[in-house]
């Protein structure tokens, strides 16, 4: 069920500690880490603390939760001082997303040509 703890996912995980991650930040709905497979100097995955699949599902179920993921990329990049950084949700396999809970990736510290990928 949506918004409930998943117990075969790794955020979910993480989120009820009981898998390690290196938090950067945490508020009562979002945990802030450190990517395990850092693509840029600086890459910390956003979350929700409540199971969404992807992004869209979040946007529609949870819309003030989703916020609260953006706004704390925000809060990422700038506890990091990054001066510029690029914010990336994957939904979908074809898209790259591999972890089944919505995540925002901030990724920044270096140039980030255009297209990516």
């Amino acid at each position: 069920m949506a918004g409930e703890p998943q117990d075969d996912c790794l955020f979910c995980k993480i989120v009820a500690g009981q898998i390690p991650a290196t938090i950067v930040r945490e508020t009562d709905t979002t945990v802030a880490f450190r990517d395990i497979n850092p693509q840029a100097p600086t890459h910390v995955l956003v979350i929700p603390k409540a199971h969404h699949q992807d992004a869209a599902t979040l946007a529609a179920a949870a819309p003030d939760v989703a916020a609260d993921v953006l706004r704390e990329t925000q809060a990422v990049a700038g506890q990091e001082q990054l001066e510029s950084y690029r914010i990336v949700f994957n939904t979908g396999s074809g898209a790259g997303q591999t972890v089944w809970h919505a995540h925002a990736h901030v990724l920044g510290g270096r140039g980030l040509e255009w297209p990516p990928g």
